[in-house]
């Protein structure tokens, strides 16, 4: 016989419990030792809450042991000890990452990327697979499934583009 079963005689049925009232006389008792384990009132009652769902599913079974209770409360002790190590796991994880300090980008490169910005799609990904993936114009064709020629036109117009962008800017920063 496991813990908690009640020993029945042959031909007896158990008293029948009342979930709800079951749950009405044991819930607060048991969020209030959770609480005090976990510290955190909330996941304390939603630890508890979980217990009493998976109390419900086996309600039948678990209604006719000696101490019920017990059952549910070592179903939400497992599940606050369980939460707990999660946390210790995580606290560790972030403990060991450090923080990189990461420069943001240089004004040239913000000022680039404001230029590829203005170009149409086409010529933005053609100047970019052929200028920063140092692809050639073959390879940016095959890539794009369009003829060569169509990649130097755009190549052609996105670098015209790009030097009136940065000839306006510059004559407007001289202004």
């Amino acid at each position: 016989m496991t813990a908690g079963h009640r020993a029945e005689p042959p031909g007896a049925s158990p008293p029948t419990l009342d979930f709800a009232d079951f749950y009405q006389s044991h819930f607060h008792r048991l969020a209030v030792q959770l609480y005090a384990y976990l510290g955190d009132h909330a996941e304390a009652q939603d630890l508890t809450q979980e217990a009493f769902c998976r109390l419900l599913e086996r309600w039948d079974r678990v209604s006719g042991y000696d101490d019920p209770y017990a059952w549910v409360r070592r179903v939400g002790w497992n599940l606050a000890t369980s939460r707990l190590r999660r946390v210790r796991t995580a606290v560790r994880h972030l403990a060991r990452q450090r923080p990189e300090h990461v420069p943001g980008p240089e004004p040239d490169r913000v000022a680039l990327l404001r230029a590829l910005a203005t170009l149409p799609a086409a010529q933005r990904q053609a100047i970019v697979l052929h200028h920063l993936a140092h692809l050639r114009v073959a390879e940016i064709a095959e890539q794009l499934g369009v003829p060569a020629g169509t990649v130097r036109s755009w190549l052609s117009r996105g670098r015209a583009a790009l030097a009136t962008y940065f000839s306006e800017r510059q004559e407007a920063g001289r202004a």
